[in-house]
């Protein structure tokens, strides 16, 4: 069996937002939709007590909140959160990311280094990476 390489293994530290957008888990639903828009991201990284607890997401706001009637300027970030935060190590490759993904069916994954949150990656900085330096 042949060694795989290329765009598949390239490490995720390359492809991934290194910009880390938190947010309270006491914040409003309504809060974290703003703040994904002006900072236009699909999800944000939930912190709470020095650590990161979970992500939220705008399937998580969605799903969970609005079409559960939950009201936006009322609900709490705790409440639609998704948590424990799964994560994936940087070293690890585009090929890894995507199947963690599909395996949790979610579309972002904190990146991390020896234990610390460095970063997130999305379905759509997978699509992007693959699209312009290699196909699937």
């Amino acid at each position: 069996m042949a060694i795989q390489s290329g765009p598949l293994q390239r490490p995720l530290a390359v492809m991934m937002c290194r910009t880390l957008r938190t947010i309270s888990p006491d914040a409003t639903l309504l809060e974290a939709a703003r703040l994904m828009r002006d900072a236009k991201v699909g999800a944000l990284l939930v912190h709470e007590a020095g650590h990161y607890s979970g992500l939220v997401s705008e399937s998580d706001l969605v799903r969970k909140g609005i079409a559960e009637s939950h009201p936006a300027q009322e609900t709490l970030v705790r409440a639609v959160m998704s948590s424990p935060l799964l994560s994936i190590d940087s070293a690890s490759s585009a090929h890894e990311a995507s199947e963690n993904m599909a395996e949790h069916g979610i579309r972002h994954l904190a990146v991390s280094d020896k234990g610390q949150i460095v970063g997130i990656i999305s379905v759509r900085d997978l699509l992007r990476y693959f699209k312009n330096w290699g196909g699937l």
